[in-house]
């Protein structure tokens, strides 16, 4: 049975495949949180209250590698994406991740946040 999260409740026709809170593996979200440019997408998103459009995680990237970013967060169950019209809506699927692996997210985006403070010559 699929976990519903808040990005997932109001289907507009398109739907995309997201994994069921029970299949979300910490090995898959630990992959996808290593990448600078989904860690980028992950600390958007946690900063905002609301959902966002791909397009409002500004990345330095082509939007084939930008799609590619977020298929793999959708995939691995950190995010969920919902289309609204024509807008493809994320939000993160931060009540799974703690029933799962409770505190890592926020582990993650404290750490993400002092490496920022760092630094540039200490970050190889």
């Amino acid at each position: 049975m699929q976990t519903q999260t808040p990005a997932q409740e109001q289907p507009t026709g398109r739907s995309l495949e997201h994994p069921a809170r029970d299949d979300i593996r910490l090995e898959d979200v630990l992959h996808a949180l290593s990448d600078p440019m989904r860690l980028r997408v992950v600390r958007a998103l946690a900063a905002e209250a609301h959902e966002l459009t791909c397009s409002d995680v500004d990345l330095p990237v082509t939007k084939s590698t930008s799609t590619h970013h977020f298929r793999v967060l959708r995939e691995c169950g950190v995010i969920s994406q919902i289309y609204r019209g024509t807008a493809k809506m994320n939000a993160l699927r931060r009540e799974d991740l703690e029933a799962l692996f409770p505190g890592l997210l926020d582990s993650v985006l404290r750490a993400a946040a002092r490496q920022d403070l760092r630094p540039a010559d200490d970050r190889g």
